[in-house]
């Protein structure tokens, strides 16, 4: 495919060199939704695979078990949205989490 045949194929879209999947839901178009593996490193390794739209939840709610709130679970998701994985890393670092795409 050249550029002249991006656009819209079914339930898919080219651009790019890629196909993106996108998904109708009561007339709203969605493109697949990422699950990541979200692992704890300051209770014994807990790990929950969750969509992208739980991170800040699941992240937050870890730190108030601690007494703890942070900015930076936002900026996290953020950076994850926009596939910045030297971001996202370094951003764990300082919430001692890991976070990797789900397999």
């Amino acid at each position: 495919m050249n550029r002249r045949d991006a656009g819209s194929y079914g339930s898919a879209r080219y651009a790019g060199g890629h196909f993106w999947p996108r998904f109708e839901q009561a007339g709203r178009r969605h493109v697949a939704r990422t699950t990541y593996q979200v692992t704890d490193r300051l209770h014994d390794g807990r790990t929950v695979q969750v969509p992208a739209t739980e991170i800040v939840g699941t992240v937050s709610a870890w730190l108030a078990e601690l007494g703890a709130h942070s900015s930076l679970v936002e900026d996290l998701a953020r950076a994850l949205g926009r596939a910045d994985w030297q971001t996202a890393h370094a951003i764990c670092e300082y919430l001692a989490i890991d976070v990797a795409v789900a397999a």
